[in-house]
């Protein structure tokens, strides 16, 4: 629902060339693309919040800076965590490559080893990998196409997440009720069907995921609310669809999250590529 309308809004936004991989890959929980842009002016952009951990890996000459909130930098290798506050990217130059991961954070803590020190938050891949980020780089960098891109980093992930931490099997559980409900399941009900007490699903869920089970909700919601607002559906619609109070509910809830009205993330050129171009395009080279 809503798609066409995406699609002939996507028109009159800067376009990337946008390659995501042509079979499923083998890891639940990641999904990737590649990311070209040789000739437009798509210089300053403000990432929205979305439901899982953001790792880029940037091949320009002149990389990305992305920067959050609290003015923190980083370029290059990139891992931005749920709900990054105010996270801004800025190019220096119009020529541009990276590859983007997105990891559910039910396997992000595994992979990146983090304890989790990721929500609000813009880091350095390699303060959590050390040297293996940068051999990582060079070897996509290097790669003869963005196949062989996906191939490297699938595998890459999967053996750091056969090696690293798991996620409470009662979390996993929780994170896929608030995923299938879009945020609208009770807490009551988690703490119900998990056994465990309210207590406890607060805080293994917040030390394993990096937010409270509450705000989980609200991200999730207001992702999906945003994408019909993309869509064109009027913000009353999208409200009431969403599973807010009002439209003065919504309102809230997008400034939070993303800083700008709910008429400017629907007009959003970082949400027209997400919800446009991948994943629905799929193609095979470079």
């Amino acid at each position: 629902m809503g798609r066409d309308q995406n699609q002939h809004r996507s028109a009159d936004v800067p376009r990337w060339e946008i390659t995501v991989p042509s079979r499923p890959g083998r890891l639940p929980g990641v999904m990737m693309a590649g990311f070209s842009d040789q000739a437009n002016e798509f210089l300053d952009v403000a990432f929205l919040p979305h439901p899982a951990v953001t790792v880029i890996f940037d091949f320009s000459d002149y990389p990305f800076v992305v920067e959050d909130g609290c003015g923190s930098q980083q370029r290059e290798r990139v891992v931005a965590g749920l709900a990054p506050n105010r996270a801004r990217g800025r190019r220096l130059a119009r020529s541009s490559e990276c590859l983007q991961l997105r990891l559910s954070p039910m396997i992000a803590r595994a992979i990146l080893g983090a304890s989790w020190e990721l929500d609000g938050m813009v880091v350095a891949l390699d303060d959590l990998w050390g040297r293996e980020a940068v051999r990582t780089q060079e070897r996509l960098r290097a790669a003869g196409s963005w196949e062989d891109r996906f191939a490297i980093a699938e595998a890459v992930l999967a053996r750091r997440g056969d090696a690293g931490r798991t996620v409470d099997p009662e979390v996993t559980f929780s994170w896929g009720q608030m995923m299938a409900s879009r945020g609208r399941v009770r807490v009551e009900r988690l703490v119900a069907e998990t056994g465990w007490s309210r207590k406890r699903l607060w805080s293994r869920f917040r030390a394993q995921v990096g937010l409270t089970p509450k705000r989980v909700a609200q991200l999730i919601r207001f992702d999906h609310a945003a994408h019909r607002l993309a869509a064109g559906h009027r913000a009353a619609w999208v409200a009431a669809e969403s599973g807010y109070a009002d439209q003065s509910h919504l309102h809230r809830d997008v400034m939070a999250f993303a800083g700008m009205t709910p008429t400017a993330v629907a007009a959003s050129p970082f949400l027209a590529i997400d919800d446009v171009a991948w994943p629905p395009k799929r193609a095979s080279g470079r």
